[in-house]
């Protein structure tokens, strides 16, 4: 059983009583009445990153990928909330500086503040970063979706799987292009300024974390829609373009990976000016890769000008059984 299975069957009925949780279908909880927004992530050692080398660059994910769950929703983070478990290793007074170092640049950067947790012993590393905003606007869920939005994407998708693989040695390239690749997984380049005009033009939301098809599944699902995807058009970087010629493979199994923390987003064909002024406006990178449509009976996500298939696997799921 997996972990949607899992909530659906065994926790979504405890959430019923207040409209706020969204029936758990969604990445984080919003009180209407007082405007606050919640959200939740757990990063385990071998499972989300395959080792404590640098303690920056993990606690630099770990904290990205965790506002990124508000700010897909269009929301800014405000505060968090860090549990660590860990041992002697982990925890040495080399690793909490560079931790502590690293948290400092990244509150500059997002504004946000560290706020309580609880540090405790343990021979496995586990993170867990609860993460607070404030909104006027109630969030963009993965519902709203409409027939005929336009599908939009930020930026590039896709390096974050490179990386990994390059640090699992399964992939070796040139300095610069294992440079850019670790970097791209380990430093997501989260929309953040974007994000704060997307109240203006978005229908629904949702970051790129378990994979593109993955995650547009969780569109299309919680809003009864189907899809038309223009595979063509489904930005990659320079960089891993390149590295797909050369291995003569396609795109559609390296952005199917997930870690790559960009919006996915749909609006009404009307905003289109709107969000090209935005995009301008935040120098973000902005694609329209597809086209919402009334449910199919036979696919939820049919690929347009593309010379493959869809993947056997549509992202990451977490699996206990």
């Amino acid at each position: 059983m997996n972990e949607f299975l899992i909530i659906k069957k065994y926790f979504s009925k405890l959430s019923k009583k207040n409209k706020g949780t969204f029936g758990l279908s969604d990445d984080i909880f919003f009180d209407y009445q007082k405007k606050i927004a919640l959200s939740i992530d757990t990063y385990n050692e071998e499972t989300h990153f395959l080792n404590f080398i640098n303690p920056e660059l993990v606690i630099k994910k770990a904290l990205r990928s965790s506002i990124s769950d508000l700010v897909c929703k269009g929301i800014s983070p405000k505060f968090y909330l860090m549990s660590f478990s860990g041992s002697k290793k982990h925890l040495s007074k080399k690793n909490i500086y560079k931790i502590s170092l690293a948290l400092k640049q990244e509150q500059k950067k997002y504004n946000i503040i560290l706020s309580g947790g609880d540090t405790c012993y343990s021979n496995k590393l586990s993170i867990t970063i609860s993460s607070i905003g404030y909104s006027k606007k109630p969030p963009i869920l993965r519902n709203g979706a409409k027939n005929n939005d336009d599908i939009y994407l930020t930026n590039n998708i896709g390096d974050a799987f490179v990386g990994l693989n390059i640090l699992k040695k399964k992939i070796k390239l040139g300095e610069n292009s294992t440079n850019y690749f670790i970097k791209q997984f380990y430093l997501p380049n989260i929309p953040f300024k974007f994000s704060k005009k997307i109240h203006l033009f978005a229908n629904s939301s949702i970051d790129i974390s378990d994979g593109f098809f993955q995650d547009l599944e969780h569109i299309l699902s919680n809003s009864n829609l189907s899809s038309e995807i223009f595979v063509n058009d489904i930005p990659v970087s320079v960089h891993l373009n390149s590295y797909l010629r050369k291995i003569k493979k396609n795109k559609l199994d390296f952005i199917s990976k997930g870690d790559d923390y960009q919006i996915l987003f749909t609006a009404n064909k009307n905003k289109r000016n709107l969000i090209k002024k935005v995009s301008k406006a935040t120098s973000t990178k902005v694609s329209i890769i597809g086209v919402i449509k009334n449910k199919s009976i036979s696919k939820s996500i049919k690929l347009i000008n593309g010379k493959f298939g869809l993947p056997k696997k549509l992202g990451y799921i977490h699996n206990f059984s």
